[in-house]
């Protein structure tokens, strides 16, 4: 290895949130390597710049791979952490990984449980003590740490969650492309699976549509494969059982498949109004609120923590509830009021300037230098006193002979 960071994660053509978000932070910070953390049911191939694999629940793995990097040109690691990428029991298996490390170790967590186990809590505490630095990807996860796990807020390095690059146009100039209709499109993407929220979507339809008959509701994005291993397409069918039973199945429609960033981009510039509906109110961080912010899109969303501060100031429309008619009053709001729309979307798009992918890759190579530089301080420093040390020695035993 000879690039100046090593990102550890799980990597593309591995389907999941986090994978994405290393490939794209990777290529934003530049001059790097990856260690793809590979699940049993994990891709045959990786591209190039994957350079190690840890097979995700081979304990004996994480040592090996730490030496393979301590033995590398790399100043800095950059670990993604959420505790299901990671081997053993809630992915305590880090730990060994870090552990074993002697390169400076920046951790991006995109987890904080605010009612942790203790498991969990003392493996996220331990990580952080670990770390030469620590990343997090909004204000209200640094005050979840400081006020629950008692970590320095101070220490902690904010940076927000990365976006493409968009372009800010007019939505009906896209549709076409995908195949859709010209009628308002609102739209949710993601990994299919349970704690999203859509239900309750689906329940507003109705009301919705008695606004605006034309309107449609695109849920866009393949099922979680863990979920998928599990129950196949239980859930899917769920939903589409309550949309058939609410009489609007034919103004919810389902696009199977995981799209790449291309795609994805196209599907957002098409969408009148995105919808994040997650009944969690303490989720910390949301790539998909983040992503339809950088279309410039207006955002309807339940309260969670991540919502709320990225669309306070009239970022964003915010729903105090996650039930079917709270989502269908505000969602019908905007939908009515195109001159609402486009002031949501622009505010939006002008706030997610600074989380462009160009930005975070820049706050990102500042903290792998300032963190290398002060591990090579460190290092003198550690030098020196071993020099001076020998020298007490040896002057000591000159006085006794």
């Amino acid at each position: 290895m000879n690039a100046f960071s090593v990102f550890v994660s799980t990597y593309p053509p591995r389907r999941c949130g986090i994978a994405t978000f290393t490939l794209d932070l990777a290529g934003a910070a530049g001059n790097s390597e990856i260690v793809a953390l590979h699940p049993p049911d994990g891709p045959h191939v990786y591209p190039l710049e994957v350079r190690h694999q840890i097979r995700r629940d081979i304990r004996g793995d994480y040592r090996r791979v730490a030496r393979a990097i301590n033995d590398s040109e790399a100043k800095v690691v950059s670990v993604q952490h959420e505790y299901g990428i990671w081997g053993g029991t809630d992915g305590e298996y880090i730990l060994d990984f870090v552990s074993a490390l002697t390169k400076p170790v920046v951790s991006t967590l995109h987890t904080v449980p605010h009612n942790p186990t203790p498991g969990q809590r003392r493996i996220l505490l331990n990580l952080i003590d670990a770390s030469a630095a620590s990343v997090v990807m909004s204000r209200s996860a640094a005050a979840l740490l400081a006020r629950a796990y008692s970590v320095n807020a101070a220490s902690l390095d904010v940076v927000p969650h990365g976006v493409p690059q968009l372009p800010l146009v007019e939505p009906d100039g896209v549709k076409a492309r995908l195949g859709m209709r010209i009628a308002p499109m609102i739209l949710s993407f993601g990994l299919l699976g349970p704690g999203k929220g859509y239900e309750s979507v689906i329940e507003a339809m109705p009301s919705v549509l008695d606004a605006d008959p034309t309107a449609y509701y695109v849920i866009l994005g393949a099922t979680h494969p863990d979920l998928l291993r599990h129950e196949g397409e239980a859930y899917r069918d769920k939903l589409k059982h309550l949309a058939d039973s609410l009489g609007v199945a034919d103004s919810v429609l389902f696009v199977d498949r995981f799209v790449g960033r291309s795609e994805l981009g196209t599907w957002l510039t098409a969408a009148d109004i995105f919808v994040t509906p997650y009944p969690n109110k303490d989720q910390i961080v949301s790539g998909t609120l983040a992503y339809a912010m950088s279309a410039g899109k207006a955002i309807v969303s339940t309260r969670y923590s991540y919502a709320v501060e990225m669309l306070e100031a009239g970022r964003g429309m915010l729903v105090e509830s996650s039930s079917g008619p709270a989502l269908a009053e505000s969602l019908t709001a905007v939908l009515q009021d195109r001159s609402l729309r486009t002031l949501l979307g622009r505010r939006a798009y002008e706030f997610s300037r600074t989380m462009v992918w160009s930005e975070v890759g820049a706050r990102y190579r500042g903290i792998f230098r300032r963190v290398s530089v002060s591990s090579g301080l460190q290092q003198v420093g550690s030098a020196v006193a071993s020099s001076l040390g020998d020298a007490e020695i040896a002057g000591a035993s000159r006085v006794r002979a």
